[in-house]
C-alpha cells in the first residue's frame, strides 16, 4: 500500500469529505509550488529554499533557535547554582536526573496529547508553562536564600513541559512542510539544536560570570517569552478525527504500531542502538587523564568534537534526500559510527581522538537525520505524536543506558578495552539488524514497500495545500 501520500498528492485528488477550515487564511504560508520537491540534482550543502519559501517553517526555526538557547543557558545555570549552594556533585546529579526523568515523561505524554489536541495550542501551552518555570527559577536565583528543593521541582517541571512542546512540534512538521520536504526540515532542526548546544552554554557561562545566576534564568525566561510570541504565528493544527481512547491505551497503540509497521519499528531499533554510543562522553575525562595525558582544555575540545561533527552533517546533508537506498544508508552509517568510536581503543594521540569523536558525531547525525525522515514519512497522521514521542524518548534513554553500560565495563576492563568491547558488540548488533531488517535494507524516502497506508490521512486533517487551494 502507498504510504508516501504527500500533501501534493492530496491536492491532485478530489477533496470531497475534507473538513476544510473556514479560517483558511491562517494556513501555512507556502503555496503549492513552494512545497514541491525539487527535481534538480541534490546539493551537498543544506538547501535554504524551504526556509526561504515556507513562512510557517521559518517561524518554527526562529522559535526553536530561541528555545534551544534558553534551555542551553539553563543547562549551565542549574548545575552551577546547586554546586555553589551545596558543594555536592551528587545533588547536581539529582537535579539532572529529575530533568531527564521529566523529559522522558513529557515525550511520552506529549505524543498522546499531540494526537488528541490542536498541536498549535499544545505547543503554545507547553512553551508558556515552561517559561513560567524559568521565571520561577529567576525569582529563586535572585533570592537571598535560594531553595535547592525549588530547583529540583522546577528542573522536573521544565524537563516535562519542554519535552511536551518538542513532541508536538515534531508531530506538526509534516503538516507544515509536506512529507516530501522532511529531509531538509530535519537538517534545519538538527542544525539549530547542535549550534545552540555549542553556543548557548558558553553564553550562559558568560552571563553567570558577569552578572550572576539569577540574570541567566531571567534571560532564559525572556527567551521563552519571545519563543511563544513567535509561535503564535503558526496556523491551527486540529487533530485527526478519531474515537477517543484512554491515554494509556492510546500510548499502547503507538507502541503497537512499531511492531505492526516493521519499517518504522526497525528505524526506531537502529536509532536506539546508535544512541547508546553517546554514553562515551562519561569516559572522556578518564581517557584524557590516563591515556592521552592532557589537561582540562583538551577535555573540553573532546567534548566539542561530536557536536562539531554533527553540525557538519547538518550543513552538508543536502545529498541525503536524493539517496535511493536511505534505509541501507541508515544501517551503514550506524555501523560506521561504532567503527569510529572503536578506533578510540587503539590510539593514545588526543588529536586522533578528536577526529574519531568528530567522525562519530558526523556519522551518528547522518543516521539521526535519516531516522527522522523515515519515521515522519512512514507514520500515519493520527499516530505521528505518539511515534515521535517514542522515537525521541529512545534517543534520551539510549544515551543514558550507553553511559551505564560503559561505566559498568570499566569496573572489569581497562578503558581502551572497554571502548573496544562496547563498540564491537554494537557493531555485531548492527550487522544482525542489517540481516534481520529486510524492510529497512530496501527502504527509500520515495516509496514504501512495507508499511500501513498513510494515504487516508488526507481525509482526516486539512492539508496545507488543500487550504491554500480552497482559499484561491
Amino acid at each position: 500500500m502507498d504510504t508516501q501520500r504527500s500533501p501534493k498528492a492530496s491536492q491532485e485528488t478530489p477533496n470531497e469529505g475534507h473538513a476544510v477550515s473556514p479560517d483558511s487564511s491562517r494556513a501555512p504560508a507556502h503555496a503549492s509550488a513552494e512545497n514541491k520537491p525539487s527535481k534538480s540534482k541534490p546539493s551537498l550543502l543544506l538547501d535554504l529554499s524551504l526556509l526561504r519559501d515556507n513562512a510557517a517553517f521559518r517561524t518554527v526555526v526562529i522559535a526553536r533557535t530561541l528555545s534551544v538557547f534558553s534551555l542551553g543557558m539553563l543547562t549551565v545555570a542549574v548545575p552551577v547554582q546547586i554546586q555553589g549552594l551545596t558543594g555536592s556533585p551528587m545533588q547536581v546529579g539529582i537535579a539532572m536526573a529529575l530533568g531527564g526523568g521529566g523529559a522522558f515523561a513529557g515525550l511520552l505524554a506529549g505524543g498522546v496529547f499531540a494526537d488528541r489536541w490542536d498541536r498549535r495550542k499544545l505547543i503554545l501551552f507547553a512553551r508558556s508553562v515552561c517559561g513560567l518555570g524559568f521565571a520561577a527559577l529567576a525569582i529563586n536565583g535572585f533570592s537571598s536564600s535560594p531553595s535547592v528543593l525549588a530547583i529540583y521541582a522546577l528542573a522536573l517541571w521544565d524537563g516535562f513541559f519542554s519535552a511536551l512542546g518538542v513532541t508536538a512540534l515534531l508531530a506538526a512538521t509534516p503538516f507544515l512542510v509536506g512529507r516530501e520536504n522532511l529531509g531538509a526540515a530535519g537538517q534545519f532542526n538538527m542544525l539549530t539544536v547542535r549550534m545552540g548546544g555549542i553556543l548557548s552554554p558558553a553564553l550562559g557561562g558568560m552571563v553567570i560570570a558577569s552578572f550572576g545566576v539569577g540574570w541567566n534564568y531571567l534571560a532564559a525566561a525572556i527567551g521563552a517569552l519571545l519563543t511563544v510570541a513567535q509561535l503564535m504565528r503558526l496556523p491551527p493544527m486540529p487533530p485527526a478525527k478519531r474515537e477517543p481512547q484512554h491515554p494509556l491505551r492510546a500510548l499502547g497503540a503507538g507502541i503497537g504500531y512499531l511492531f505492526v509497521n516493521r519499517l518504522v519499528g526497525a528505524v526506531v531499533a537502529v536509532g536506539a542502538l546508535v544512541s547508546l554510543g553517546g554514553g562515551v562522553r562519561i569516559l572522556l575525562p578518564a581517557l584524557a587523564e590516563d591515556i592521552y595525558r592532557v589537561g582540562p582544555s583538551a577535555v573540553g575540545m573532546m567534548y566539542a568534537a561530536a557536536p562539531l561533527g554533527a553540525t557538519v552533517a547538518a550543513l552538508t546533508g543536502g545529498w541525503l534526500g536524493g539517496f535511493a537506498r536511505s534505509g541501507a544508508l541508515l544501517l551503514a552509517s550506524g555501523a560506521a559510527a561504532f567503527v569510529a568510536l572503536g578506533s578510540l581503543g587503539f590510539v593514545s594521540d588526543p588529536a586522533f581522538a578528536f577526529v574519531a569523536l568528530a567522525g562519530f558525531g558526523y556519522l551518528s547525525s547522518i543516521a539521526s537525520l535519516l531516522q527522522f525522515t523515515l519515521v515522519q514519512r512512514h507514520t500515519p497522521e493520527h499516530l505521528l505524536g505518539r511515534v515521535n514521542g517514542l522515537w525521541a524518548a529512545q534517543a534520551v534513554t539510549g544515551d543514558a543506558f550507553g553511559a551505564l553500560a560503559l561505566g559498568g565495563l570499566t569496573r572489569v576492563f581497562p578503558l581502551t578495552s572497554t571502548i573496544l568491547i562496547f563498540s564491537l558488540v554494537a557493531l555485531l548488533s548492527s550487522a544482525a539488524m542489517a540481516i534481520g531488517f529486510r524492510s529497512l535494507r530496501f527502504a527509500s524516502l520515495e516509496k514504501s514497500e512495507d508499511s500501513p497506508s498513510t494515504a487516508d490521512d488526507k481525509s482526516e486533517r486539512p492539508q496545507p495545500q488543500l487550504l491554500k487551494r480552497e482559499k484561491a
